[in-house]
């Protein structure tokens, strides 16, 4: 089955096998979670969990859109000691569906040095969620055009980062009982 590029619809396992050939060392962790459902539990789709270096990130997704769309999800992040790591959610388009591959890309950033490549120009709809982790954790994504708060107020001190858990995120004054 072809894809809308016009390629192969590509199994998990060719797939695995191309990226730690291309990438190499700069993979830091690779696992395929296999999903199973359906009345018989057969196999429906896998997962790749992927770590990879900062450095890697950006040439990393790009080399994604080789094998066929990529459709962007969302970012998750959390506040891990001295990194912030974040997860980006994605799957390839598969057009056929016989062969959904979803990944979870991470990557982990010193606070030192919390800035990314942004995937805006790449994946649109990534935008809302680049702009989520910058004012929620403070990493600033290079090449992001809007980087206007979403969900703080206008008035937010934007040194104080919600989600972080060091000095970076809010004192105790900041935070009121709910109810």
């Amino acid at each position: 089955m072809t894809s809308r590029f016009g390629k192969t619809a590509i199994d998990c396992g060719t797939l695995t096998d191309a990226l730690k050939a291309r990438f190499g060392e700069d993979i830091l962790k690779m696992e395929v979670r296999e999903r199973k459902g359906g009345v018989e539990d057969k196999t429906q789709y896998h997962d790749l969990w992927i770590e990879v270096a900062s450095k890697t990130f950006r040439p990393f997704v790009e080399a994604l859109f080789v094998y066929d769309f990529v459709n962007f999800h969302v970012i998750s992040g959390d506040d891990v000691g001295d990194n912030v790591e974040l997860n980006y959610h994605l799957s390839l388009f598969q057009r056929a569906r016989r062969g959904r591959v979803g990944i979870t890309l991470t990557v982990r950033l010193p606070k030192t040095e919390l800035s990314l490549p942004s995937l805006f120009d790449l994946l649109p709809g990534s935008e809302y969620s680049e702009r989520e982790i910058r004012e929620m954790f403070g990493v600033d994504f290079n090449g992001l055009p809007n980087k206007a708060l979403v969900f703080l107020p206008e008035d937010w001190d934007e040194e104080i980062k919600p989600w972080r858990r060091d000095e970076a995120g809010p004192a105790p004054e900041h935070i009121r009982e709910l109810s």
